[in-house]
């Protein structure tokens, strides 16, 4: 890392939290130990209405904390903004732990002044649990994917960068409006970098910006995120259907649905009909789908020498592209109904 620049930028440290107080302590702790000069480093917490002694534990430290001005993650978001002064915004999740040069490689990076957004790597806290793991070494991860620096003006498929470890240049965020409110759930903090991209500012993705995150560990949990994310990428359609990411995530919900669907008549005509041509034509595409998430999961299985993650990395992969259809599905009807929420 490079020696400190007394060029180095004033960062404003964002965290919205919302009942975290399993987790809230040890971001705080690891925001304390940063190595960077204090004189040009805030914390601001935004709480959305904590009711489990978040906010008691975040008045121990020496951070400011304000209420959640809106409704959902954007709006902490914002809110966050609002109250701050520094040049950079950089924003992590109360769920996270962040490395001590953390502020220094993202200051390192807007050293040049063509850079307006900086995006990092996510990698689990718990390196024993089953399902944590599994969410770091899964081919479809919901955290970061790219190894390698990136910089372009605009995003890849498969290589997003993270709300829980992203930071703006202040002016450039200005220059969109901020968050939009109005997508929650999943894809709210892609947005922005698109929007930023698509106007020509420029985007780094660094490997050597991160954060540790502190995944869900139960099956419920994952396929709830699955679902909310599902939830997301249909507001994403909805208000934003001219952007890449709308784009994508609407040929992946026709797809899926498309297939789903005949899936279920095909199955409900089997059982009607009492003919099972139908049923096993089902059983052999699910096979090959199985078949082919057993490929691009074989080589952690290998590494690893776990060969049982062969088997279950699949099917967890099948069930959370399941719930990530079905939350689209569940919003946009949802939307039709005239419900938000």
């Amino acid at each position: 890392m490079d020696e400190p620049s007394a060029e180095d930028p004033s960062i404003s440290i964002i965290v919205p939290v919302k009942n975290s107080v399993r987790t809230i302590r040890d971001l705080l702790e690891s925001l304390m130990k940063l190595d960077y000069d204090r004189e040009k480093l805030e914390f601001i917490i935004v709480d959305g209405n904590s009711t489990d002694g978040t906010r008691e534990i975040v008045t121990e430290y020496p951070v400011r904390m304000y209420d959640e001005e809106g409704r959902g993650l954007n709006a902490a978001r914002n809110t966050g903004v609002k109250y701050s002064r520094g040049e950079i915004l950089a924003y992590t999740d109360g769920d996270c732990i962040v490395s001590t040069d953390w502020a220094k490689s993202i200051a390192k990076n807007f050293r040049d002044p063509s850079v307006s957004f900086v995006g990092g790597l996510v990698d689990g806290f718990d390196k024993v649990d089953f399902l944590s793991v599994y969410m770091d070494e899964t081919f479809f991860q919901v955290k970061p994917g790219f190894r390698g620096r990136r910089e372009s003006t605009d995003l890849a498929l498969l290589l997003f960068p993270a709300g829980c470890n992203m930071a703006f240049r202040r002016r450039a965020l200005e220059k969109i409006n901020y968050f939009d409110e109005r997508i929650d759930y999943g894809f709210d903090d892609l947005d922005p970098v698109e929007k930023l991209g698509s106007r020509g500012f420029r985007i780094v993705l660094d490997p050597d910006v991160r954060v540790l995150h502190q995944h869900r560990t139960t099956v419920k949990a994952i396929l709830k995120q699955h679902f909310n994310y599902g939830r997301g990428g249909t507001l994403l359609i909805i208000y934003k259907r001219a952007s890449k990411l709308a784009r994508w995530f609407t040929t992946y919900l026709i797809v899926t649905t498309f297939g789903l669907s005949i899936s279920v008549m095909m199955l409900t005509s089997s059982i009607v009909m009492q003919r099972w041509l139908p049923m096993n034509v089902i059983m052999w595409l699910l096979g090959l789908t199985f078949l082919f998430l057993m490929t691009l999961n074989m080589e952690v299985a290998f590494r690893t020498r776990k060969l049982q993650k062969l088997i279950v990395y699949p099917f967890l992969d099948i069930i959370r592209g399941l719930f990530f259809t079905l939350g689209g599905i569940t919003q946009l009807f949802k939307t039709l109904l005239g419900e938000r929420r």
